[in-house]
């Protein structure tokens, strides 16, 4: 199991290739990146559909096994971090019973690589008595066989909101 510091640099290490790989573009390759953009946001909003269903059905499975790497690695607004499947599985089994709203802010993709900024929306079953909340979050995802895996997320509470984007 890999460290704390050794997760971010994880998370770092892709966050630099991606910026790299963004800057080697080319003028020519902006037509064929809108496209790429396009396809990336339709198949990862079906993966966010997925999850939404899920979390409506009170099932982690979909979540944990056709959503995440396993690979993935979570970090929350406390530092607390979950590595693999394994790891988040106790976290989904306690809050899947929540219903979860993903709208994306801003989205990267180049190649096999792309983030999303997202705000996700969470409002808790009425018997908990806790009031709705947003996640500020950052997914990783990367496209391994034709699919596109989320290798993990840092997230916040807040949302993003017109004075955020700039």
């Amino acid at each position: 199991m890999m460290s704390l510091q050794q997760s971010i640099k994880v998370l770092i290490a892709i966050a630099v290739l991606a910026l790299t790989a963004c800057g080697q573009a080319e003028q020519g390759e902006v037509k064929d990146s809108a496209a790429e953009l396009a396809a990336f946001k339709q198949a990862i909003r079906a993966k966010y559909d997925m999850k939404e269903a899920a979390f409506a059905a009170n099932d982690p499975e979909p979540i944990l096994n056709r959503f995440y790497s396993d690979q993935v690695i979570s970090t929350g607004p406390d530092g607390s971090t979950h590595e693999g499947r394994a790891g988040l599985r106790p976290v989904y089994e306690e809050v899947i019973g929540s219903e979860v709203k993903v709208e994306s802010y801003n989205t990267f993709v180049n190649g096999d690589a792309g983030w999303d900024w997202v705000n996700f929306h969470v409002t808790p079953p009425a018997e908990s008595g806790e009031q709705p909340f947003t996640f500020k979050m950052l997914f990783l995802w990367e496209k391994i066989d034709g699919e596109w895996w989320s290798h993990g997320e840092m997230y916040v509470v807040g949302k993003f909101g017109d004075g955020d984007h700039g």
